[in-house]
């Protein structure tokens, strides 16, 4: 696996019928996974491609894909972080266990009223 795994081995990219996923315009997706992207590249080994629509590689894949797959890279690579930076494993996984639950709460409870 690398940059370019884009979690296809899940199945087919499922476009209607579910509203679980935030509704954005492509444009607005395509934004965020520029955001994703630049943050992975910042503290991952490797950089991300230049695959979303209208980029040099272009790999036919939405922006929301990239978001999905890129958020996933990026969660891995602060994960490797914060194993790199911490002084002991009980640090690490204090971090990456309890300190991310409560990070990641907060972050819902201020997203809670964003719609779908």
């Amino acid at each position: 696996m690398g940059t370019d795994d884009h979690g296809d081995d899940f199945g087919p990219w499922e476009t209607h019928g579910h509203d679980h996923a935030v509704q954005r315009t492509e444009d607005e997706w395509a934004v965020i996974a520029g955001y994703i992207r630049h943050a992975a590249n910042k503290i991952a080994p490797q950089p991300l491609p230049l695959c979303l629509p209208g980029e040099p590689d272009e790999c036919g894949r939405t922006a929301q894909q990239h978001v999905l797959a890129w958020a996933a890279h990026l969660k891995a690579a602060a994960h490797h972080t914060i194993e790199q930076a911490a002084p002991t494993q009980a640090r690490a996984a204090h971090v990456a266990g309890p300190l991310y639950q409560r990070h990641l709460a907060d972050i819902r409870v201020h997203t809670a009223g964003v719609p779908h």
